[in-house]
């Protein structure tokens, strides 16, 4: 799996969540634990991994709605 966003926006989570499902891209939301630990204070920021064989079409996807990719993870 690789990185392809890393946020502390909710609204950004919900809508690359909802662009990569409609691509029929899985993707999964990683610290979620973690950020209802910390007290939902926005400081741990989540991410979204996607497959590494989805990865190219994910970013594409992404980026064509306007959301900063992070593709170094």
């Amino acid at each position: 799996m690789r990185q392809i966003l890393r946020t502390n926006d909710p609204t950004a989570i919900a809508f690359a969540k909802a662009l990569l499902s409609g691509e029929g891209i899985d993707c999964f939301e990683m610290d979620v634990n973690m950020s209802v630990l910390e007290g939902s204070i926005g400081v741990l920021p989540r991410r979204i991994m996607v497959a590494t064989a989805d990865h190219a079409d994910a970013v594409r996807t992404l980026r064509d709605n306007g959301i900063e990719v992070d593709d170094g993870g």
